[in-house]
Parts: structure tokens; sequence; C-alpha cells
């Protein structure tokens, strides 16, 4: 899991991705391509 300032360009890079909030924590997740996995802060 990669630690990203902004998600924003990380998100788009696939249509699968969502973001999450979790924990006060901002996610992108994938079901479909599990290599696009990222939080912030």
């Amino acid at each position: 899991m990669k630690v990203r300032n902004s998600l924003k360009s990380l998100r788009s890079r696939n249509r699968n991705n969502r973001l999450v909030r979790r924990k006060g924590r901002v996610y992108v997740i994938n079901k479909v391509q599990r290599r696009f996995k990222a939080r912030q802060g």
C-alpha cells in the first residue's frame, strides 16, 4: 500500500477505484485490480 499526499490522480487511473474514508484516513481501494491501493495521511 502506498502512502500519498493526493489520491485524486491515483483514483482516476482505473475506473474501478473507490475512495473510502475509514477511521479518519482516506483510502483508494480496487476490488478488481488489487495493485491500486493507497492511503492518505
